[in-house]
């Protein structure tokens, strides 16, 4: 949860997205104790990470209904108050990252979490990745008929499984952003997969080096072009078509007043830089899109944070838009492009938007998430 230096919530989409699993379990007559992190905090207890900032804006959200706070989550106060609980109330407990056990996953703190509830509900897919002690550690001290995803868990968990087992050809996947490293094991996997693979955002740039070209000051990671090299062959080999931006929209220097133009993305002048895909790419990756039938979006076209660099992120979000409309399943995760989806106003007009971000990553990567594993 983003909050600004006044402790407001800038952007409550994952508040909002737990909402039906809590109404649920009040409408059936139980109580909920919600535990959650908040932010990094290095020191113990600190009021800039409190989940106390919280409560507020969950009342206004469970339609005014009041939310218990305890200070402490495995304190003397936390148990008393969860002991005190009636059916429809709700207890939120303090920030789990004040203790250092939680992210290392240690089985005594998962231990007295657990003797808080009779029923654990994990709705938090965003940590699926992560052996912490809520998110994985702690369904072992549950019965498996006591252990359950929520609504939220179960949607993310159907929906990228649908990708990745049960996808309709043409398959594409657009894979953008900055670094290659971040993203060579999701393409790996993902050959196995897509028919497509489109390429942009910075990443674009170690492609077009690695092959030859002239990318002026882009952004290169040059200890990567021989895995993009070997990535481009491998595609090949399986018959998957990798589309690289034709074009780029260039800048003088990384700047939202710097001075622009457009070049072919494997020649760009010295001194400057590819800041986002240009008008035949545009219309190249668009193309694709719109003949799909699965589509898996994640990472930006550009610097789309930059009016001057939206462009091409805004179109493809657009083109998304249109091919789910005419029949095609569509994903959206990963951080910035869910951030692009929400701020061009297209969240409602794709299939579905993920809110986990390096969980919804490692599933795409093949890799076991041990929060979901815990529960099976």
């Amino acid at each position: 949860m983003p909050l600004n230096e006044a402790y407001e919530i800038t952007d409550d989409t994952r508040m909002k997205a737990t909402l039906p699993t809590i109404n649920k379990i009040l409408g059936d007559g139980g109580s909920v104790i919600l535990m959650s992190h908040l932010g990094r905090p290095k020191d113990g207890p600190t009021d800039k990470y409190s989940l106390k900032h919280l409560i507020k804006h969950l009342g206004e959200l469970l339609n005014g209904k009041p939310v218990l706070f305890a200070d402490d989550c495995i304190g003397q106060q936390a148990f008393l108050k969860a002991k005190a609980l009636q059916p429809g109330e709700v207890l939120l407990l303090e920030n789990l990252r004040f203790y250092k056990e939680e992210e290392k996953g240690d089985e005594g703190f998962a231990k007295k979490l657990s003797e808080l509830g009779d029923v654990y509900v994990n709705d938090a897919f965003g940590t699926a990745h992560r052996a912490h002690a809520s998110t994985a550690v702690i369904a072992k001290f549950f019965q498996p008929q006591k252990r359950m995803f929520g609504l939220l868990m179960e949607a993310e968990v159907n929906n990228a499984e649908k990708i990745m087992h049960n996808s309709e050809r043409p398959f594409v996947a657009i894979i953008g952003g900055a670094k290659v490293s971040d993203k060579i094991l999701i393409i790996e996997n993902l050959l196995e997969k897509a028919t497509d693979i489109i390429i942009g955002g910075g990443m674009a740039y170690t492609f077009m080096k690695a092959e030859g070209g002239n990318i002026g000051s882009s952004l290169c990671e040059d200890d990567r072009m021989q895995t993009a090299l070997e990535l481009m062959s491998k595609a090949a080999a399986k018959n998957v078509c990798m589309h690289l931006p034709s074009d780029s929209l260039i800048a003088d220097k990384f700047d939202p007043r710097a001075n622009t133009s457009t070049a072919p993305s494997n020649n760009i002048p010295d001194n400057w830089m590819g800041l986002d895909i240009g008008p035949n790419a545009c219309e190249q990756f668009c193309n694709v899109i719109k003949k799909s039938k699965t589509i898996l979006w994640n990472g930006p076209m550009g610097v789309f944070e930059m009016e001057k660099f939206q462009h091409g992120t805004k179109e493809i979000a657009t083109a998304i838009a249109a091919a789910t409309k005419n029949g095609a399943y569509s994903l959206v995760g990963g951080g910035d492009s869910v951030s692009a989806i929400n701020q061009f106003g297209f969240s409602d007009q794709v299939s579905y938007v993920s809110t986990g971000g390096g969980a919804l990553l490692e599933y795409f990567e093949g890799k076991v998430l041990p929060g979901i594993a815990a529960m099976r």
